[in-house]
């Protein structure tokens, strides 16, 4: 525990000067990351200044694309700093995860680190140390830069030491390779390493040691991005290569300058734009050779000199020193032998050609123009390179290699394609994440049903078990939205038939009441919902139908009326399974079950079997109420019909029969 309220939980990572925690905040329930001074660096009173000044510069800096910190204390002697948690990988991993990344992608991630560079130097604040480790990328892919460790702000004179040279050797600059000072320039230069390191999957300049490499960043020309793939725009390329000039004079003049030219480098107003050639016609620092004429100029003797010795006599020459000279000849000749034949016998290099986008015999072809060998043949999918075609060699292109050896290749099976499940009965929002996880398409289409749930698959236009190309197929998902809604209309003054023909159009159910009444008989005097009712497929209503007017009582026999409940069975359909396994759900099943439409017919002093009294819906074993009016001495029936058969019936219905 730190400070009392940073619990630490795991290691995220050990640094030359500071190691990582994962930590959570107890006090405002968040994670952290907890960067805490080494044990044996704490005594060190310049490193204990550089990591407090790691939080003082990002405390100074607030922008999405810097890791923020929150922050600054000390524990027994040990100081931390509590920052940000950036869920996700570095630059450095993500190149090697996603390499060959798509141009826009390159100069998407390059904008967001450009932003918070430019941040920093208008706060005067320099990084020193850009490289791809001290990039994270999130898991939405937003950029931010940490480690403030060896930034240094323009008013510390205490940190422009010449003979002082910090960062790391890759990314180096020129003048910080030579021990000069760190400018604004020299961040734009690790800048471009960066973007050539983003185009090419690897760094310009590699050696055995730290010197070799460093001298490399001062001699050696940075090698062409468009070599490496000949696709990329001569814009995007000159991007790198004014960012990564010897000069600083010739980079560009700030970061904002770099993120304007590279924000325009992928137009076609830019299709025909010419290599960038710095000017070098000021002096860089460099060691100079001395003109050949010059050099023999100043070596030459004196013509005064040459007259005196023209006059001297020239001796005798002693026999011995004849002999002395003659092995000393022969001597060195032995030595001229030697080296020629060593210089003859020794090992032959040459570089690895690009033998990217070309087939196996083109590429067997240009390797052997450079007198090497295919080695093995390697199959890898790839959205980028065609099928049958070179992704990449090992060794890497460039790379000085002895002559003879031979070189694996790296070639595309074609894009890499996915399995579609089953998703139908399962939840849309999981199976169109399981979908596009994986770089697929997917649209949504919306249909209405009473038996499926809402959300839920109902079809997919992709067949379970087939395997496609996520960049050129789109799933289309049937997605139940429920029972249809409706509004229900006025059926005053409607017929029975009329009122069957319109329940039976909107999927309703309906009952019928009977009421004496002034209105002619089997026309509708009452409705129950009311008209204008919002409902759904399925839904019962009630309609009261009048029995017309109510007979003179002398005349009129006794009307028994009450009611029956009878259970009506539910018949279950044919049932299907299909069980799939994929590599995106789980065994499923799915089961079709179809509901059974149930007419009811009555006979009684209001109904006969011509004319149904009630129709409904049903999906499973249900219940229903029959209302009987029947005149002394007189029985009723009723008979329940399912898909056109008579499934119950009874045509002795009384009062007291049930």
């Amino acid at each position: 525990m730190l400070g009392g309220r940073y619990r630490i939980t795991r290691s995220l990572g050990e640094g030359g000067m500071a190691n990582v925690y994962l930590a959570h905040d107890l006090i405002l329930d968040r994670d952290v990351s907890v960067k805490l001074l080494r044990l044996d660096l704490r005594d060190d009173p310049q490193t204990v200044k550089r990591f407090q000044r790691e939080g003082l510069a990002a405390t100074e800096l607030v922008h999405p694309n810097v890791v923020s910190v929150y922050d600054v204390g000390e524990e027994n002697g040990m100081q931390y700093l509590v920052m940000e948690y950036v869920k996700g990988m570095d630059l450095k991993a993500y190149i090697q995860k996603h390499f060959p990344i798509p141009y826009q992608e390159v100069i998407n991630i390059m904008e967001q680190v450009l932003s918070a560079v430019s941040v920093a130097h208008e706060h005067n604040i320099i990084h020193r140390d850009l490289k791809p480790q001290n990039i994270l990328i999130d898991e939405n892919g937003v950029a931010k830069i940490t480690d403030f460790g060896i930034a240094v702000a323009l008013s510390e004179n205490s940190l422009t030491q010449t003979n002082t040279v910090l960062g790391s050797v890759h990314y180096l600059s020129p003048e910080q390779a030579r021990g000069g000072m760190a400018t604004k320039k020299s961040d734009i230069y690790s800048l471009g390493i960066i973007l050539y390191e983003l185009l090419t999957g690897t760094v310009p300049f590699k050696g055995e040691t730290a010197v070799s490499i460093a001298i490399k960043h001062f001699q050696s020309e940075i090698p062409s991005v468009r070599e490496f793939d000949p696709r990329i725009p001569q814009a995007l390329e000159n991007v790198v290569l004014q960012a990564t000039s010897k000069r600083p004079a010739d980079r560009y003049e700030s970061v904002a300058a770099m993120a304007d030219d590279l924000e325009t480098s992928l137009s076609p107003r830019r299709a025909s734009e010419g290599r960038f050639v710095p000017d070098d016609g000021a002096d860089n620092g460099e060691t100079k050779v001395l003109d050949k004429s010059a050099l023999q100029a100043t070596l030459a003797p004196d013509s005064s000199d040459k007259a005196a010795k023209a006059t001297k006599k020239k001796k005798p020459m002693h026999r011995r020193k004849k002999w002395l000279i003659g092995g000393l000849i022969a001597l060195l000749v032995m030595i001229a032998v030697l080296v020629l034949a060593f210089w003859l016998g020794r090992p032959r290099y040459a570089d690895v050609p690009n033998v990217q986008g070309l087939t196996v015999s083109q590429a067997t072809k240009k390797l052997a123009d450079q007198n090497l060998e295919v080695g093995t043949i390697k199959r890898q999918a790839s959205n980028r390179v065609a099928k049958n075609r070179v992704i990449k060699t090992d060794p890497t292109r460039a790379h000085a290699v002895q002559q003879k050896s031979k070189v694996k290749l790296i070639i595309s099976s074609g894009p890499k394609l996915v399995r579609v499940g089953n998703y139908i009965g399962q939840s849309y929002t999981r199976a169109a994440a399981l979908l596009k996880a994986r770089g697929v398409t997917v649209k949504k289409q919306n249909q209405t049903s009473s038996d499926v749930a809402i959300g839920m698959v109902m079809q997919q236009s992709i067949q379970a078990g087939q395997y496609i190309n996520p960049k050129k197929t789109t799933v289309t998902f049937t997605v139940s939205a429920g029972q249809r809604q409706l509004t229900l209309a006025n059926l005053i003054g409607k017929t029975k038939s009329e009122v069957q023909n319109y329940v039976s159009r909107e999927s309703l159910n309906v009952s019928f009441n009977y009421k004496y009444a002034s209105e002619k008989k089997d026309v509708t005097i009452a409705q129950s919902p009311a008209a204008g009712s919002m409902l759904s497929e399925g839904t019962t209503i009630v309609v009261t139908l009048s029995r017309g007017k109510k007979p003179v009582a002398d005349s009129t026999p006794k009307v028994n009326d009450f009611d029956v409940t009878v259970d009506i069975p539910f018949e279950q359909a044919a049932s299907s399974s299909d069980s799939t396994t994929s590599d995106d759900a789980t065994s499923s099943s799915e089961s079709t079950t179809e509901s059974n439409v149930i007419q009811i017919y009555l006979r009684d002093q209001d109904h006969d079997y011509s004319t149904v009294y009630k129709q409904l819906t049903i999906a499973q074993d249900t219940q229903v109420t029959l209302s009987f009016a029947v005149e002394s001495g007189k029985s009723g029936g009723y008979k329940i019909m399912r898909d056109g058969k008579v499934i119950l019936a009874d045509n002795h219905v009384t009062k007291n029969s049930h």
